[in-house]
C-alpha cells in the first residue's frame, strides 16, 4: 500500500455516507486552501449521465494535439486514484499526491466531509498550482449539487445525453435527473448540449434561460454524422470532414459531435479537431483486450471490456456490438447493487448467446452473481455463475473458441480486470 493509499483509506472516514449532495462542505474547505477553484485556467466543465469521460477524453486529446497544457480531473478511477487528476497532461505523481491530500486532510481539521468532496479539493489545489491552458472537469454524480460543480465562470459547459441513473440521488425522472445535469449552466457561460429526450432537453432550456447561459445544441446549432467511415461534423463556422474516433461503437460519433462542438467554441483549428479524434484514449470503453493473462486464458476468443452500467449504456452497447464484425458473443457480466440489472441487460438480450455472471472483487456493494444470473434469465438470456473472471473467460474459451467475450457491467469490475491483466 502506498502512502497515498494510506491517506485515502483514512479521508473515507471523514462522514459517515458515501455520497451527501451538498456545496458547503467543499465551499468551507476550498476558503481555508486559500480559493485553489478560482485560480484554474479556462475551465471546461462535463455533465450528463453517459459519454462524460468519453467526451473528455475527446477534448483533452484534441488540446493536447494542438499544443495546449490540460489540466484534467475524471472519476472514477480504473487501477490507481492517480488517473484522476492529470497536472498539464501527466497523471499526478505519488509524492505530489500523498502531500496535496494530507494538506488538504490538516486544512479539513477532521470536519465531516465526504470522499469526493476532499479528494476533488486536492484535485483543484494540485491544478491551481501548475502552470496550464485549460482545465477540464468531470461531474461526479449530478451536477448542481456535485463537488465539482464550484467554479463561477467556466469557459464552456457541456452536457452528454441524460438518461436514468442514481435515482436514489438525483430524482425518479427524466426531468428531475436533467435538472441536476444543469445546474452546471452559469450565467455568460455557453453549454453544448448533446442530443436529448425532449423532457430533459426542456428542462435544460429552461435553466438556460434562468441563468443566462447560451446553448450549443445537437441538432439545431450543430450536428455529426458518420459517412463513409468519415465523421462529418457541421456547425455555424463551417463542416468538418475527419477520421472517426478511435473510439469503439456508433454511440462514440455522438461524444465526438458533443467534444468538437465544446472545441470549436474554444476556438481550435481544424488540425487540433482532427486530433481530438485520432489521439483519443479512453480504457473500459468497449476496449480490446490483446495481452495479459485473461487474453492467454481466452486462447482464440477476442476479449473485450466495457464499463457501461445503465439501460442507456446496454443500448449504446448493443448496438455497437451489432457492428462489429459476426462472431458468437458471450458476456461476463458483474454489476453493482444499486443499479438496474434487467434494464442494463435487456438490450443485449438479443445480441448474445449466454451470460456468466460473477461477483465485483473487493466492492461491498456488488450483486451477488446468483442475483445477475436471475436477472438475465429474466430477460431472456441463458445464464450461469462463475467465482471470478478468469473461470469465467476460460470456461466460455473452451466451450466456444473463436467466440467473442465482454466483460462488462461495472466500472469497477474493468478496473479489477485491468489490473488483474496487467
Amino acid at each position: 500500500m502506498t502512502a497515498s493509499d494510506r491517506i485515502l483509506e483514512r479521508l473515507m472516514t471523514l462522514h459517515p455516507k458515501v455520497i451527501d449532495l451538498t456545496l458547503h462542505r467543499m465551499e468551507r474547505l476550498l476558503s481555508l486552501l486559500g480559493n485553489p477553484e478560482t485560480k484554474l485556467p479556462s475551465v471546461t466543465h462535463v455533465a450528463g449521465t453517459n459519454g462524460k469521460g468519453s467526451t473528455l477524453a475527446m477534448i483533452r486529446a484534441g488540446l493536447e494535439g494542438g499544443g495546449a497544457r490540460v489540466h484534467a480531473y475524471t472519476s472514477p478511477h480504473l487501477v490507481r486514484f492517480n488517473e484522476r487528476i492529470r497536472l498539464a497532461g501527466e497523471l499526478i505523481g505519488e509524492d505530489a499526491l500523498t502531500a496535496t491530500l494530507e494538506e488538504c486532510d490538516a486544512a479539513n481539521g477532521g470536519a465531516p466531509i465526504t470522499y469526493f468532496e476532499i479528494t476533488t479539493c486536492a484535485a483543484l489545489l494540485a491544478m491551481s498550482r501548475a502552470p496550464a491552458d485549460h482545465t477540464l472537469l468531470e461531474v461526479g454524480l449530478g451536477g448542481r449539487f456535485d463537488a465539482t460543480n464550484v467554479i463561477a465562470s467556466p469557459r464552456v459547459c457541456v452536457i452528454t445525453p441524460v438518461s436514468l441513473d442514481h435515482q436514489q440521488y438525483l430524482g425518479d425522472t427524466l426531468e428531475k435527473i436533467a435538472a441536476e445535469k444543469a445546474g452546471i449552466l452559469k450565467p455568460g457561460a455557453t453549454c453544448v448540449v448533446a442530443r436529448q429526450e425532449k423532457e430533459a432537453l426542456k428542462v435544460i432550456e429552461d435553466r438556460a434561460e434562468r441563468v443566462g447561459a447560451p446553448l450549443l445544441i445537437q441538432g439545431r446549432h450543430w450536428d455529426v454524422f458518420e459517412e463513409h467511415e468519415r465523421l462529418v461534423f457541421q456547425d455555424g463556422n463551417g463542416l468538418l470532414d475527419l477520421p472517426p474516433p478511435r473510439l469503439a461503437g456508433g454511440h462514440q460519433i455522438e461524444n465526438a459531435g458533443t467534444a468538437l462542438a465544446a472545441l470549436r467554441h474554444l476556438g481550435v483549428d481544424e488540425a487540433t479537431c482532427e486530433a481530438a479524434m485520432t489521439g483519443v484514449v479512453w480504457p473500459a470503453r468497449l476496449q480490446r483486450l490483446t495481452a495479459g493473462p485473461l487474453v492467454e486464458a481466452a486462447g482464440s476468443a477476442e476479449l473485450w471490456l466495457d464499463g457501461g452500467h445503465n439501460p442507456a449504456a446496454g443500448l449504446a452497447l448493443a448496438r455497437a456490438l451489432r457492428h462489429l464484425p459476426p462472431r458468437p458473443l458471450h458476456l461476463v457480466c458483474g454489476m453493482l447493487n444499486t443499479k438496474d440489472v434487467g434494464g442494463y441487460l435487456s438490450p443485449l438480450a438479443g445480441v448474445v448467446e449466454s451470460l456468466t455472471a460473477v461477483d465485483i472483487p473487493g466492492e461491498s456493494a456488488t450483486l451477488a452473481a446468483d442475483d445477475t444470473a436471475a436477472a438475465a434469465r429474466i430477460v431472456g438470456l441463458a445464464a450461469s455463475v462463475a467465482p471470478d473472471t478468469l473461470a469465467a473467460v476460460t470456461e466460455i474459451a473452451s466451450q466456444a473458441p473463436g467466440s467473442r467475450v465482454l466483460i462488462c457491467g461495472s466500472l469497477h469490475l474493468a478496473g479489477g480486470v485491468l489490473s488483474e491483466n496487467g
